[in-house]
């Protein structure tokens, strides 16, 4: 009797214990099945960029690849894992690098959308020499590979011979590429100029949300060092970039967009918003965000119009018009609306908006019921005036009165400027 006493005494425990596993492992399955089915249903099952691909037959469900995703791209379902939220992933590789298995692959693509990347060599020079590609534009998205690839590209334009041109290299972007690349020039005493179209440091990380995980990795500067944190926030990182510009005299050019690059001689002419600069190399370190797609209309030159929302609060009170069908607008739009006094239009060309998150589609719906939002479905600007805009819907045209448009339309990425220029792409479909 004691001894069953005894093994009840040890059991009993046990078993609360793996109960408890066994229905938070239930729990989590079932949230990683309504992410996934979230996921089908919307239309929103392709990776952007670099993602993984698990293996099954390897996978043994451990769910350490779920734990190190910051993003919460994995799930393990059945007992194996698999990407549930596919369009959340940015290619950390923190995935990759927990399992135990080697089961997982980061690839470019998928077979039913290919990712154009433009063929480099390991020095990251592109097949024309003298034109070199770094970070998210070269389908790397990893930060830490980035900061790398920019700073290897710089090593080779200092090793490269060349002069007679006012720059050694004209450094496109202030991204985690672009600051290497600029820090390296430094270090190595060339003659840069390091150009950012927008008004702010960090590139693709500055357009990450609020307190968003933006690094796993150490990853190693030149002139500064190693950068000493495993994980940090957007906030954190840009606060740090904008440290290391002071600290380093790091010279950047905001709101200076590069526009075309020319041969000329064995160096190049890169025009940009401001100018001409003639160098002998080009570090195109820009992310695959690209430049803001134009609406092309009158009136779109005025200041009332931007690319992006910064702060919702600066619309307190005013007419907005924001357009666009992509999460983006959708986010900006209802963050808009919720100001106080504030009257908000979002334009789409589509007859319904689809390929969006749910939460999105829930918010926007609220905002709409409460009155605080109007959309308009198979609407077109047609003309941005200073107090107002035209929209065309179908054979009629709406004015509306406007103090602000905000346009989400996507971005245009270089890739027509470099095929002008001779720079060679590859189609990924799937594969590394």
């Amino acid at each position: 009797m004691a001894d069953l006493s005894t093994l009840l005494l040890y059991a009993i425990p046990l078993m609360i214990v793996f109960g408890l596993y066994f229905r938070r492992r239930a729990r989590r399955r079932t949230q990683y099945a309504e992410q996934l089915h979230d996921a089908i249903a919307t239309g929103l099952t392709e990776p952007v960029s670099l993602h993984p691909v698990i293996d099954p037959g390897r996978c043994i469900g451990s769910s350490a690849c779920a734990k190190a995703c910051p993003e919460g791209a994995i799930g393990v379902i059945d007992g194996k894992a698999q990407l549930v939220n596919p369009t959340v992933c940015i290619g950390h590789g923190a995935c990759a690098a927990s399992c135990p298995m080697e089961a997982i692959k980061l690839v470019f693509g998928t077979e039913r959308r290919g990712v154009d990347i433009p063929y480099v060599k390991p020095n990251f020079e592109t097949n024309v020499p003298g034109i070199f590609i770094a970070g998210e534009l070269g389908g790397m998205g990893l930060i830490r590979k980035a900061v790398e690839q920019g700073r290897q590209a710089i090593t080779a334009i200092k090793s490269a011979a060349g002069g007679g041109y006012d720059l050694d290299a004209v450094i496109v972007g202030a991204g985690p590429a672009g600051i290497a690349a600029g820090l390296g020039a430094i270090q190595h005493k060339l003659k840069y100029l390091l150009i950012e179209q927008e008004e702010s440091l960090g590139g693709t990380v500055y357009h990450y949300p609020r307190n968003k995980i933006a690094m796993t990795a150490p990853v190693r500067l030149p002139l500064v060092g190693t950068m000493k944190f495993n994980e940090v926030t957007k906030e954190a990182l840009l606060a740090f970039w904008q440290g290391v510009v002071r600290n380093t005299g790091l010279k950047v050019r905001f709101n200076e967009r590069m526009d075309a690059i020319e041969r000329s001689g064995r160096g190049f002419l890169v025009k940009t918003t401001r100018g001409t600069y003639a160098t002998r190399a080009v570090v195109l370190a820009v992310g695959r965000r690209g430049t803001p797609r134009k609406l092309s209309v009158p009136g779109e030159e005025q200041p009332k119009v931007v690319y992006r929302l910064i702060d919702a609060e600066q619309y307190r009170n005013r007419r907005v018009l924001v357009v666009g069908g992509g999460d983006s607008a959708l986010e900006a739009a209802v963050a808009v609306s919720e100001q106080p006094g504030t009257k908000v239009t979002l334009s789409y060309r589509g007859d319904v908006i689809d390929r969006i998150k749910p939460r999105n589609r829930e918010r926007l719906d609220a905002a709409s019921a409460a009155g605080r939002l109007q959309v308009l479905l198979g609407s077109t600007v047609d003309k941005i005036g200073a107090v107002d805009v035209a929209l065309r819907q179908g054979n009629r045209t709406v004015n509306i009165p406007n103090d602000a448009v905000i346009v989400c339309a996507g971005g245009v990425l270089p890739f027509d400027l470099l095929k002008r220029v001779g720079v060679q792409f590859e189609t990924k479909r799937g594969t590394a």
